[in-house]
């Protein structure tokens, strides 16, 4: 029994050792490799299983890109791999690229990958251009007349600016900014629904793609719609506004003539009493002058006579108000 177990374990540990030679020695990515005048040495198919890069991987990249006509090496594949990159893809953007007549190498593609964006997306934007719809703009000219416009901007990868250049979001907000300048130096509104290509032309002329992931190739003005009067109601509302300002004011000078009508009354009752004091003060007066011998009683009759007199002619100078509303 015991010479039995020993060659099972014999015959087993062969079969071990034979898969794992198989597994370390991939000699059939080799073999294909050599098929594909891809010149790749098993031991370096061996290296690569040790730092844990697929072969298969590698060797596949290696087979479409000679077949392709580029010059990749096997130590730049492995590297963008290990850096977290997408080797496929990669390698897929480098072709169409070079079927395209794009200015592409691997350092830019690798680079363009590793930024987080689709290198590949980014090669096909390039041929086939995209067009991005601007949401409604509103903008006023300076006639007081709102326009709300609606651009159409077709736009390519620009290759050289992927890496750190600005978004789709900058196209739209700068394309906005070039239609509210353009609607709002028109000095009629009529001149721009007349000629809507002047926003065209006028944006345009501004290079708003510059420091952009993007090259703008045309922007088309899809829609113009008319708006609220803005003037007019900015007018209605500065009118109203002056009015209350107005009334305000005119509140203002009333209650400054009741607190001055006021005064003068309280004014006019404390000169009354100043006279009703000084009155008084009259028979004191003439008492003191009894005593002293200063007025005597004969001066004192004419005096009275003299008052009476005067009263006299004071109530016939005074119409009766009964007798004025008879005649």
């Amino acid at each position: 029994m015991e010479p039995e177990i020993s060659l099972i374990l014999i015959i087993v540990g062969g079969v071990v050792a034979f898969f794992v030679l198989i597994y370390l020695l991939p000699v059939n990515l080799w073999f294909t490799a050599q098929l594909s005048n891809v010149r790749i040495s098993l031991l370096n198919l061996v290296l690569m299983r040790l730092r844990k890069v697929p072969p298969s991987l590698v060797t596949n990249a290696m087979i479409t890109s000679t077949k392709a006509g580029l010059h990749i090496s096997t130590n730049e594949i492995e590297t963008h791999y290990l850096a977290g990159g997408n080797v496929n893809k990669v390698i897929k953007a480098l072709i169409s690229a070079d079927k395209a007549n794009i200015p592409l190498d691997f350092k830019l593609a690798t680079a363009i990958d590793l930024a987080g964006r689709d290198v590949f997306d980014a090669v096909q934007l390039s041929v086939n251009p995209q067009v991005i719809n601007t949401p409604p703009v509103a903008a006023v000219a300076k006639d007081g007349i709102q326009l709300i416009a609606k651009a159409r901007v077709t736009v390519r990868a620009n290759i050289n600016q992927l890496v750190g250049g600005a978004g789709e979001e900058t196209i739209l907000a700068r394309v906005g900014e070039g239609i509210v300048t353009t609607i709002g130096s028109s000095t009629n509104h009529k001149e721009v629904l007349e000629n809507p290509d002047r926003i065209s032309k006028t944006v345009l002329s501004k290079g708003l793609d510059s420091g952009t992931a993007f090259e703008i190739l045309s922007i088309d003005i899809a829609d113009i719609d008319i708006g609220e009067n803005v003037g007019a109601k900015l007018q209605t509302d500065q009118a109203e506004a002056d009015l209350k300002v107005a009334n305000a004011r005119a509140e203002e000078r009333r209650a400054m003539a009741v607190a001055n009508e006021q005064e003068m009354r309280a004014k006019a009752q404390e000169a009354k009493a100043k006279v009703i004091e000084a009155e008084s003060q009259v028979p004191l007066a003439m008492a003191e002058a009894f005593r002293s011998g200063n007025l005597g009683l004969m001066d004192y009759y004419r005096m009275q006579n003299m008052q009476a007199d005067t009263d006299m002619r004071t109530s016939i100078s005074k119409p009766n108000p009964g007798e004025k509303g008879k005649s």
